[in-house]
């Protein structure tokens, strides 16, 4: 029972709620956490961490994601997407996809980002959208974020449809408010879906009503398929569980302080290291064999 699953959530339900769904699956006290918050409007990829593969998840949550929206011009929201109160902007000119283009070049790359008041950040030990709900003041900051692409599918007044890809921490509903700041028409999200978590994609999705039978868990393998390996024998392996640290017997290519997994003689996870000249450093060292995820 460790491994990963690509859930397909879908719209009107929180990221809780799906996995409280998955849950159901497996034997009581299984751990299980999903990587990254999806908001009840989004649908698509939810990347599921189930047993040890639980220690994984800030790998997947530091992944690149792509997301496919449409966006609303010409209203704006107190949620930033059409969930919250929307409210129509007077007096609009339609924006010219000359104009739009130039302001999403303002928005790409790394940038400073608004989160929506309404979020899962936490604000002082509560969650935002619980604060901004009850009509506190929300004091967030801007953070830094990448957003790599912007591609404009279609523009027909007011709905503008995009695909997004872009890191961590990325707000799709704060690039919709901020392009529609920035062409003085309003902006929110109407429909959003997330279409891939860095090797994830959509199309390995199973959806929260499945067949428990016919659900099979990814390796954890899958999560560290980027990074270097290195193969370590029974007796280097025994040592770093010890927290000793070794020479790596193996040798590598990437440069010092490169994350590097750890594999044993059969080629199964053992855990993950930081190398500091010729000694690894273990981050995450599982306790036994892993054979049982291949």
């Amino acid at each position: 029972m460790n491994g990963l699953l690509v859930i397909d959530k879908p719209g009107g339900m929180t990221s809780r709620d799906a996995v409280n769904c998955v849950q159901k699956w497996f034997p009581k006290k299984t751990k299980i956490g999903h990587t990254g918050t999806l908001d009840p409007l989004a649908t698509g990829v939810l990347v599921v961490c189930i047993g040890l593969a639980t220690r994984l998840a800030d790998y997947v949550q530091a992944m690149g994601k792509s997301y496919s929206s449409r966006f609303r011009l010409g209203a704006s929201s107190t949620s930033d997407d059409a969930d919250g109160e929307v409210t129509e902007t007077p007096n609009v000119f339609a924006p010219t996809r000359d104009q739009i283009d130039a302001a999403f070049a303002t928005l790409t790359g790394s940038i400073e980002q608004m989160p929506p008041s309404v979020s899962a950040l936490k604000v002082g030990g509560r969650r935002a959208h619980d604060l901004a709900r009850k009509g506190k003041d929300v004091p967030l900051v801007p953070r830094t974020v990448r957003i790599d692409v912007i591609r404009v599918l279609d523009y027909a007044w007011p709905w503008l449809e995009v695909e997004v890809d872009c890191g961590k921490g990325t707000y799709i509903r704060s690039i919709a408010r901020d392009l529609g700041t920035a062409l003085g028409c309003g902006g929110l999200v109407q429909t959003l879906r997330r279409t891939r978590v860095g090797p994830f994609v959509a199309e390995q999705g199973v959806n929260v009503d499945a067949d428990p039978a016919s659900v099979k868990l990814l390796p954890m393998t899958t999560v560290l398929a980027g990074m270097e390996q290195i193969r370590l024998s029974a007796d280097e392996i025994r040592r770093l569980r010890q927290g000793q640290r070794i020479t790596a017997s193996g040798g590598r290519t990437t440069p010092d302080g490169s994350e590097i997994a750890l594999l044993d003689e059969k080629g199964e996870l053992v855990g993950t290291c930081v190398v500091q000249g010729e000694q690894i450093v273990t981050q995450i060292m599982f306790a036994a064999s892993l054979s049982t995820i291949a």
